[in-house]
């Protein structure tokens, strides 16, 4: 059965949390709120529920699907090398609206799409997104919409999409930013920017130290 839970009230959080989490484990999807956009998530280690994911979108897997996490912690066992870069990113943004892209730990067995041996990360700043995460670990997460459909700022707007395809709607209120994270890559010799969006280009290069044409 599909539901949306309100998370408005401690109570109907509690429910909802646990619903989406007992959800997560069974290999189901469910729809978080963040701090940019609402999401549609999956265990991001159960390759059957991210090619579910992936199916419901209609989105094939050469668009890759980011990971969020419920803190800096977890980021250190998935990446190859927590260097200083990444480091320094991670205390100025998380949680926020910055996801970057680094080279993966090599055990990892997931299959996120496409990913050339890389992982896009985030940690959101939403206190449901992150009561989830810290529940179920690491989740593969992308917008909560139909592929060249608009992205869902609501609960409401997600399930019009998505339908009985996702077992458990959180609906942690209209997302404040209504715009996409940032992405930086820093799986090159350099950091590149890949998209501006809810942190800016000179935000990024003032913590980073460097000219932010060399962004671009």
């Amino acid at each position: 059965m599909s539901r949306i839970y309100d998370c408005s009230s401690a109570e109907n959080r509690s429910i909802g949390i646990k619903a989406a989490v007992n959800a997560v484990k069974s290999s189901r999807l469910v729809v978080l709120p963040t701090d940019t956009l609402y999401g549609l998530g999956a265990d991001a280690f159960d390759n059957d529920a991210v090619a579910r994911l992936l199916k419901t979108k209609k989105r094939g897997p050469d668009m890759p699907v980011p990971v969020l996490v419920g803190s800096w912690d977890t980021a250190r066992g998935l990446v190859h090398s927590y260097d200083a870069r990444l480091r320094t990113l991670i205390e100025a943004f998380w949680p926020g609206a910055l996801s970057i892209v680094v080279p993966q730990a090599p055990s990892l067995m997931w299959n996120l799409g496409d990913t050339r041996g890389t992982v896009m990360l985030r940690m959101p700043l939403h206190s449901v997104a992150i009561e989830l995460l810290r529940e179920t670990g690491p989740m593969a997460v992308s917008s909560a919409n139909i592929s060249g459909q608009p992205p869902a700022t609501t609960a409401a707007m997600a399930k019009e999409q998505l339908g009985t395809a996702v077992s458990a709607y959180l609906d942690g209120g209209e997302c404040t930013e209504g715009v996409a994270s940032s992405i930086i890559d820093l799986s090159g010799a350099a950091p590149k920017l890949l998209r501006e969006g809810g942190i800016s280009a000179e935000q990024i290069a003032e913590v980073l130290d460097i000219d932010v044409e060399s962004l671009r």
